[in-house]
């Protein structure tokens, strides 16, 4: 299926600067954030109830490709450049969106598996502040984040923390400004929404970025490809 949707989208017309989902699914969102990013949300009839998908674009075209359930969890991700494919497996302790919004914090532990390969271990936390923020007319309550993957000997791979968003509206979670670690000391980075459009608005399916992108082309760390920017940007993850 991923991969039949990968193809589908590649062959669309994104070139143009309007996004077509493949066949059998629909747009509902289309996100542009600071970091020089604009993301299509999209649902597909053949999916569970619930599961939806982003497509993030930069400059160059699309680099990045996800699917998350109605709780919120990275069900699997493609990075579009390198060609690799990361799944969920097992789930000590599932992520929930549900959860959070009940208690105003969520506690996660699961496994994932890039290409087959042996899985890694993340830990984590979302938390509600207690803040709100109104951005393009939507309100979004702001959460704080921690989270830590570690190879199945404990070896540390990657972390971050900082602060997201997320809409009860839409059961999404937004980036916000944080820190990510890959191993050679935190880096900042700041992926927040700016504007949402909705079916029938302007900027709707657009597949342009428009915010910050000649300051991000100029000053995004080597060592921190699109790809790895995107997953450590907005929703339960890494």
């Amino acid at each position: 299926m991923r991969g039949v949707l990968l193809l589908a989208l590649m062959a669309g017309p994104v070139a143009a600067g309007n996004f077509t989902p493949p066949a059998g699914c629909e747009t509902f969102l289309t996100v542009q954030s600071k970091g020089c990013r604009v993301s299509n949300h999209y649902i597909c009839s053949a999916d569970p109830q619930g599961d939806k998908w982003r497509a993030d674009f930069d400059q160059e075209g699309m680099f990045f490709l996800s699917r998350t359930n109605s709780e919120g969890e990275w069900v699997e991700s493609i990075d579009v450049g390198a060609g690799t494919t990361q799944v969920l497996q097992d789930r000590a302790d599932p992520a929930s969106f549900s959860e959070l919004l009940s208690r105003g914090r969520d506690d996660y532990r699961f496994n994932l598996s890039t290409n087959g390969a042996t899985p890694t271990e993340v830990t984590g936390y979302d938390a509600l502040t207690g803040k709100t923020a109104v951005i393009d007319g939507e309100e979004l309550q702001q959460t704080e984040f921690e989270y830590s993957e570690s190879a199945q000997d404990g070896t540390l791979l990657r972390r971050s923390y900082g602060n997201e968003y997320i809409s009860a509206k839409w059961r999404l979670f937004f980036a916000g400004p944080s820190q990510w670690d890959g191993g050679t000391g935190f880096l900042p980075m700041d992926g927040s929404p700016v504007k949402f459009s909705e079916a029938g608005e302007p900027g709707f399916a657009s597949t342009q970025p428009i915010f910050d992108c000649d300051a991000v082309m100029s000053s995004l760390p080597a060592a921190v490809s699109p790809a790895r920017y995107a997953l450590t940007t907005g929703g339960q993850q890494p």
